[in-house]
């Protein structure tokens, strides 16, 4: 029986020029090339459709052209995201039953498979309205980092909530076991870290901006988990591997320059 077909999907690329951390992180120079279009042309090795950049600035915008990566201008304005991903849905003029995968603007080193497998997740599951990754968690030190999001699931794979406290909690094993002091898992036990990439159906999208915000998000600043609190369910693909690294400071920009140059 052969393997059925990939499902359509565009990729999109918000990308913010203000950042606290890394001023003008868009455009900070990777082996050559801006870093969102290096995300972009990264991107582009997925089965999508097409990968495009929702830009919040004219200079990320003439960046995107002049490499010849599909980018649509938006509004500077939005509070978050998603508000940007659902005008850009409008701008591109998607319908309600497309998917649209979310890759974030400072992931120069995502795997196009990952983006794939999100994509095809929430194909095949029609009562999800979102779908996301994760990973195991390899260490104490990660389970118990705040800037570390954990994700549980239930039984179908669905995410039963994400927080930044070490979820799920091995009562037996709090403190002074081994878990604790090594970092190894006790049987059974198997925290998962959430990756922040996620897929969406349109129409979901584009509703999603006009949902209260969620007292749960709110209070562990997560935007996921206003889509929890108001019933739609999240698909979550569990990737044995950790995603490549980020960029969120200088001290990241600069690793990922060395790895990039270390590979040729």
């Amino acid at each position: 029986m052969s393997a059925a077909p990939a499902p359509a999907f565009t990729v999109l690329i918000p990308a913010r020029l203000a950042s606290t951390r890394l001023p003008g992180k868009p455009l900070a120079d990777i082996a050559g090339l801006p870093m969102v279009v290096r995300v972009a042309c990264r991107a582009a090795h997925s089965a999508a459709a097409r990968c495009v950049v929702a830009a919040d600035d004219e200079r990320i915008l003439q960046a995107c052209l002049a490499h010849g990566v599909p980018a649509v201008l938006t509004r500077s304005d939005h509070a978050s995201g998603s508000d940007r991903l659902a005008e850009a849905c409008e701008l591109l003029g998607l319908a309600d039953s497309d998917i649209v995968v979310n890759v974030q603007g400072d992931e120069p080193l995502i795997e196009p498979a990952l983006i794939d497998a999100v994509a095809e997740l929430l194909a095949r599951r029609p009562e999800a309205a979102m779908a996301t990754a994760a990973h195991p968690i390899a260490s104490a030190q990660d389970l118990a980092n705040p800037n570390v999001v954990k994700v549980v699931t239930d039984a179908q794979g669905l995410a039963s909530y994400f927080s930044r406290a070490p979820i799920p909690f091995a009562r037996d094993h709090a403190t002074g076991s081994a878990w604790w002091q090594t970092g190894a898992a006790p049987p059974g036990f198997a925290p998962l870290r959430h990756i922040g990439l996620y897929s969406y159906r349109v129409g979901f999208l584009r509703a999603f901006p006009q949902l209260a915000p969620a007292p749960t998000e709110q209070l562990e600043q997560l935007e996921q988990l206003r889509a929890l609190w108001h019933g739609h369910r999240i698909a979550v693909h569990v990737s044995a591997q950790a995603p490549g690294a980020g960029v969120d400071t200088p001290e990241d920009l600069e690793r990922v320059r060395t790895l990039l140059a270390a590979a040729g």
